[in-house]
Protein backbone atom coordinates (compact mmCIF):
# COMPACT_ATOMS: atom_id res chain seq x y z
CA UNK A 1 0.00 0.00 0.00
CA UNK A 2 1.33 3.64 -1.01
CA UNK A 3 1.19 6.61 1.59
CA UNK A 4 2.75 9.80 1.16
CA UNK A 5 4.88 11.19 3.86
CA UNK A 6 4.23 13.53 6.39
CA UNK A 7 6.52 16.12 4.20
CA UNK A 8 4.34 15.38 0.97
CA UNK A 9 1.16 15.67 2.43
CA UNK A 10 2.09 19.21 3.80
CA UNK A 11 2.61 20.18 0.21
CA UNK A 12 -0.30 18.29 -1.41
CA UNK A 13 -1.93 20.42 0.90
CA UNK A 14 -0.96 23.75 -0.44
CA UNK A 15 -1.37 22.30 -4.04
CA UNK A 16 -5.02 21.36 -3.72
CA UNK A 17 -5.56 25.12 -1.97
CA UNK A 18 -4.07 26.29 -5.59
CA UNK A 19 -6.35 24.59 -8.18
CA UNK A 20 -10.50 25.07 -7.71
CA UNK A 21 -10.40 21.96 -10.07
CA UNK A 22 -8.87 18.78 -8.26
CA UNK A 23 -7.75 17.55 -11.68
CA UNK A 24 -5.53 20.10 -12.43
CA UNK A 25 -3.19 19.07 -9.94
CA UNK A 26 -2.20 16.06 -11.67
CA UNK A 27 0.94 17.28 -12.62
CA UNK A 28 2.30 18.39 -9.51
CA UNK A 29 1.04 15.51 -7.54
CA UNK A 30 2.91 13.09 -9.64
CA UNK A 31 6.27 15.50 -8.56
CA UNK A 32 5.72 14.87 -5.24
CA UNK A 33 5.54 11.26 -5.73
CA UNK A 34 8.39 11.34 -8.49
CA UNK A 35 10.70 13.02 -5.43
CA UNK A 36 9.19 11.22 -2.32
CA UNK A 37 9.25 7.85 -4.35
CA UNK A 38 12.05 8.33 -6.88
CA UNK A 39 9.02 6.54 -9.37
CA UNK A 40 5.29 6.40 -10.02
CA UNK A 41 4.24 3.05 -8.57
CA UNK A 42 0.99 2.00 -9.83
CA UNK A 43 0.00 1.71 -5.96
CA UNK A 44 0.44 5.44 -6.28
CA UNK A 45 -1.33 6.34 -9.35
CA UNK A 46 -4.31 4.81 -7.42
CA UNK A 47 -4.28 7.04 -4.62
CA UNK A 48 -3.55 10.14 -6.11
CA UNK A 49 -6.32 9.23 -8.72
CA UNK A 50 -8.36 8.80 -5.02
CA UNK A 51 -7.78 12.28 -3.89
CA UNK A 52 -7.86 14.23 -7.69
CA UNK A 53 -11.50 11.79 -8.49
CA UNK A 54 -10.11 10.48 -11.58
CA UNK A 55 -9.16 7.20 -12.21
CA UNK A 56 -5.53 5.33 -11.92
CA UNK A 57 -5.84 4.15 -15.82
CA UNK A 58 -6.25 8.01 -16.43
CA UNK A 59 -3.45 9.08 -13.71
CA UNK A 60 -1.43 6.07 -15.93
CA UNK A 61 -2.01 7.58 -18.64
CA UNK A 62 -0.74 11.53 -17.50
CA UNK A 63 2.36 9.58 -16.05
CA UNK A 64 2.99 7.70 -19.06
CA UNK A 65 3.42 10.27 -21.32
CA UNK A 66 6.18 12.77 -19.89
CA UNK A 67 9.52 11.48 -19.57
CA UNK A 68 10.51 13.12 -15.57
CA UNK A 69 7.94 10.69 -14.47
CA UNK A 70 9.52 7.17 -14.37
CA UNK A 71 7.38 4.00 -13.89
CA UNK A 72 10.94 2.03 -12.33
CA UNK A 73 13.08 3.67 -9.55
CA UNK A 74 15.51 6.01 -10.39
CA UNK A 75 18.81 6.65 -8.66
CA UNK A 76 18.64 9.33 -5.27
CA UNK A 77 20.65 11.75 -8.65
CA UNK A 78 19.18 11.20 -11.69
CA UNK A 79 21.41 12.41 -14.27
CA UNK A 80 19.97 13.68 -17.32
CA UNK A 81 22.37 13.84 -20.96
CA UNK A 82 21.21 16.32 -22.79
CA UNK A 83 22.18 14.57 -26.99
CA UNK A 84 20.33 17.59 -28.98
CA UNK A 85 22.36 18.87 -31.71
CA UNK A 86 24.11 21.57 -29.74
CA UNK A 87 25.27 19.30 -27.13
CA UNK A 88 26.39 17.06 -30.21
CA UNK A 89 27.97 19.25 -31.85
CA UNK A 90 29.98 20.18 -28.66
CA UNK A 91 30.89 16.27 -27.65
CA UNK A 92 28.41 15.11 -25.33
CA UNK A 93 28.66 11.38 -26.60
CA UNK A 94 31.85 11.11 -25.27
CA UNK A 95 30.92 12.79 -22.10
CA UNK A 96 28.19 10.52 -21.63
CA UNK A 97 30.24 7.84 -21.78
CA UNK A 98 33.45 9.04 -19.91
CA UNK A 99 30.16 9.06 -16.87
CA UNK A 100 29.28 5.93 -17.53
CA UNK A 101 32.18 4.67 -17.19
CA UNK A 102 33.03 6.49 -14.44
CA UNK A 103 30.22 5.48 -12.59
CA UNK A 104 30.31 1.52 -13.49
CA UNK A 105 27.05 1.59 -15.24
CA UNK A 106 25.57 1.57 -18.85
CA UNK A 107 23.44 4.94 -19.97
CA UNK A 108 19.79 3.57 -18.70
CA UNK A 109 21.18 1.82 -15.84
CA UNK A 110 21.68 2.60 -12.47
CA UNK A 111 23.93 1.95 -10.15
CA UNK A 112 24.04 -0.72 -7.18
CA UNK A 113 23.42 1.61 -4.23
CA UNK A 114 20.96 3.11 -6.48
CA UNK A 115 22.69 6.56 -6.00
CA UNK A 116 23.25 7.65 -9.44
CA UNK A 117 20.74 6.44 -12.70
CA UNK A 118 22.02 7.76 -16.17
CA UNK A 119 19.81 8.66 -19.10
CA UNK A 120 19.90 10.71 -22.52
CA UNK A 121 17.79 13.52 -22.71
CA UNK A 122 16.68 14.48 -26.49
CA UNK A 123 16.62 18.46 -25.20
CA UNK A 124 17.32 20.32 -21.87
CA UNK A 125 17.14 23.27 -23.59
CA UNK A 126 20.48 25.39 -22.33
CA UNK A 127 21.84 25.14 -25.86
CA UNK A 128 23.58 28.32 -25.13
CA UNK A 129 25.95 25.86 -22.22
CA UNK A 130 25.99 23.11 -24.30
CA UNK A 131 27.08 20.29 -23.49
CA UNK A 132 25.53 20.08 -20.52
CA UNK A 133 23.43 17.92 -18.21
CA UNK A 134 20.80 18.16 -15.45
CA UNK A 135 21.14 16.27 -12.19
CA UNK A 136 17.48 16.20 -10.39
CA UNK A 137 17.32 20.05 -10.66
CA UNK A 138 19.90 21.50 -10.88
CA UNK A 139 21.80 22.42 -14.69
CA UNK A 140 25.51 21.54 -15.28
CA UNK A 141 26.61 23.66 -18.33
CA UNK A 142 29.66 23.73 -20.43
CA UNK A 143 30.88 20.14 -19.67
CA UNK A 144 34.16 18.52 -19.09
CA UNK A 145 35.32 15.12 -17.76
CA UNK A 146 37.03 17.42 -15.16
CA UNK A 147 33.88 19.23 -14.68
CA UNK A 148 31.66 16.03 -14.38
CA UNK A 149 33.98 14.65 -11.89
CA UNK A 150 33.78 17.16 -10.08
CA UNK A 151 30.53 17.31 -9.82
CA UNK A 152 29.63 13.85 -9.33
CA UNK A 153 32.44 13.77 -6.10
CA UNK A 154 31.17 16.24 -4.66
CA UNK A 155 27.45 14.71 -4.69
CA UNK A 156 27.09 12.92 -0.96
Amino acid sequence: MFAFNEASEKEIEKILGKYPDRQSALLPLLTVTQRQERHISPEAMVEIGRRLDVSPAYVQSVASFYTMYHAEKVGRYLILFCINISCQLNGCDDLLAYTAKKLGIEVGQTTPDEKFTLLREECLAACTGAPMMRINDTFYEFLTPAKIDEIIDSLE
